[in-house]
């Protein structure tokens, strides 16, 4: 296993993009400013230049056809068992790996990148990836976060017709339920723009994160999250009033985004 502290450590970038969704028909694909969506994950991550490959792991052959135009390598296709709405990325990230070992191609860490998250640029990949990089292994992996809009001291448990604070630590002087946001201590929430992880963590204990996370809390525009019509709204009222920014494309427009 190479190490920060040795030697370079290899990466591969795992982009996901299954053709069944379910909220919004093909979102991965669905044009934004021009370019299918996952485009801007493609695109970000072989700017970056930290990866060895760029991987879309996609169970459609029309979605790989796009892909490859943007320049992410597909090597393999998900099948269905593995491409459902409840399928959990586990499976998907062991596949991958499996893959690509069977080709002689072996990497010290991977990053899963998802097309949801078109406004994550190649910027933001290399600050996470230094930082990850720059904690060794004495972490497991990297995942982004993002300070909570509502806070989870305000939420409540009802159970048979009483409500329950869903935090109970707080003071009982000052109940955080009855406590000003600004006062109510920092709760991050995941957000989808980026993981990195040591391979290992899928090897030795079949889990994408382990147990050791080291937290990347993502600025502005990075974290937007794109699963719902009205997320859809959002991001183009982003990018008109430029309060937003996606990726660089390198490349022409794909031809044909509906599916087959």
């Amino acid at each position: 296993m190479t190490t920060a502290a040795t030697s370079r450590v290899s990466a591969v970038a795992l982009i996901p993009a299954r053709a069944g969704s379910q909220r919004v028909t093909d979102k991965n694909i669905r044009l934004l400013a021009g370019h299918p969506m996952l485009a801007y994950s493609i695109c970000a991550a072989r700017h970056a230049e930290v990866f060895d490959a760029v991987v879309l792991c996609t169970d459609s052959p029309h979605y790989a056809d796009i892909g490859r135009h943007y320049g992410a390598e597909v090597p393999f296709l998900r099948p269905p068992d593995i491409s459902t709405a409840t399928s959990p990325d586990i499976e998907w990230v062991e596949l991958a790996l499996a893959e690509l070992a069977s080709q002689g191609r072996h990497f010290d860490a991977f990053s899963i990148l998802r097309p949801t998250s078109p406004f994550r640029k190649a910027a933001t990949i290399r600050r996470a990836w230094t930082a990850f990089t720059s904690a060794g292994q004495a972490v497991d992996s990297l995942r982004a976060i993002e300070k909570c809009a509502q806070h989870p001291g305000k939420m409540w448990i009802v159970r048979q017709d009483r409500m329950h604070p869903l935090l109970p630590m707080a003071p009982p002087a000052q109940p955080y339920h009855s406590t000003q946001y600004a006062a109510l201590p920092d709760v991050y929430v995941q957000n989808a723009s980026l993981e990195i992880a040591w391979t290992r963590v899928v090897s030795a204990g079949r889990t994408i994160a382990g147990e050791t996370l080291l937290p990347f809390i993502t600025e502005g525009d990075e974290g937007v999250d794109i699963n719902a019509e009205e997320d859809w709204w959002y991001a183009n009222h982003l990018l008109d009033g430029g309060r937003a920014q996606l990726p660089d494309i390198d490349r022409p427009c794909y031809g044909d985004t509906s599916a087959p």
